[in-house]
C-alpha cells in the first residue's frame, strides 16, 4: 500500500503548509484529503508536491506491504 506520512514529514520541516499549498499553490483540498486518507493520487500532482517542496519522490509517499492490497 502506497502511503503519505513521508508526505506530513517534509510538510513539518517545510515552509509550507496545508493552507500555503492551496491558497499560493493551488493544490485542492480534495488532493489535501486524499494525501491525508492514504488515496491515489497522480503523478502531476506527486511531481508538483516535489517541485514545491524541493524534494524527492519518497518524501513524499512510501510503499509498504500490506493484507488490504489487491490479489495479483
Amino acid at each position: 500500500m502506497i502511503h503519505y506520512a513521508p508526505f506530513w514529514q517534509t510538510l513539518k520541516k517545510s515552509r509550507e503548509s496545508t493552507y500555503t499549498l492551496i491558497k499560493n499553490h493551488h493544490i485542492s483540498s480534495s488532493t489535501i484529503d486524499k494525501l491525508r486518507k492514504n488515496k491515489p493520487l497522480n503523478t502531476t500532482t506527486i511531481n508538483d508536491l516535489c517541485r514545491i517542496l524541493h524534494c524527492a519522490v519518497e518524501d513524499i509517499m512510501a510503499y509498504a506491504p500490506s493484507e488490504d492490497d489487491q490479489i495479483l
